[in-house]
């Protein structure tokens, strides 16, 4: 993991951050699956 290169070595755990960045990550990827299968599908 990449907790030790971390900016912030005095928090320990999740902060609010990592979790609004996680979220985010995580709702573009399940909004841009569908559309690349999608795609992908009218491609091929």
């Amino acid at each position: 993991m990449a907790f030790q290169d971390h900016p912030f070595p005095e928090r320990q755990g999740f902060s609010i951050e990592d979790i609004l960045w996680a979220v985010g990550i995580w709702s573009v990827i399940l909004t841009l699956t569908p559309a690349i299968a999608f795609y992908l599908l009218m491609v091929a």
